[in-house]
């Protein structure tokens, strides 16, 4: 079934809310960066299921609540965005949710990190090396996308029936 964008904006805005309550109920610092993966495992659902544009939206609008709400920072934004878009993609290319998992991993842990290391140095003034973002972030995305996964599995035979494309 090919979703309609009413459809898809419903889901966007459905899958935003919960990735804000989520990530201000399980949120954590590692290092320089407050890490949340609930967000990274809404990163992978959303984009399998309504693709790399509306999951990118999801993540911007996410981030943004989430700084509104005093529970986020700057470094939200490049990671998760990163992340949302690798995972629609590699979900549109391979078809194979092991390898939208994977997107989030190296979108967020590795890409986000890189891109967040010179906005924090910029407007959070963080003077710490490199290494430390990497870790923090790769670790975050690592617990959403394990959890993330398992739902999606679980789901799958729902899932890809009613929603992917």
């Amino acid at each position: 079934m090919r979703q309609t964008r009413n459809q898809k904006l419903v889901l966007t805005a459905l899958l935003t809310a919960i990735a804000v309550v989520g990530g201000n109920l399980f949120e954590f610092p590692i290092g320089p960066a407050r890490v949340a993966p609930t967000q990274h495992l809404i990163n992978l659902i959303s984009g399998v299921l309504v693709g790399p544009y509306y999951a990118v939206a999801q993540a911007f609008l996410t981030s943004l609540l989430r700084n509104m709400l005093g529970t986020g920072t700057l470094l939200a934004f490049p990671g998760s965005m990163i992340g949302a878009l690798c995972v629609g993609y590699c979900y549109r290319w391979f078809k194979n949710l092991l390898a939208a998992a994977l997107g989030e991993l190296i979108g967020t842990g590795i890409l986000g990190a890189l891109v967040a290391y010179p906005l924090a140095a910029l407007f959070l003034g963080t003077t710490g090396a490199l290494w430390v973002f990497i870790p923090s972030f790769f670790l975050s995305a690592l617990v959403g996308v394990i959890v993330g996964y398992i739902i999606l599995r679980a789901l799958w035979p729902v899932l890809k029936a009613r929603f992917a494309r």
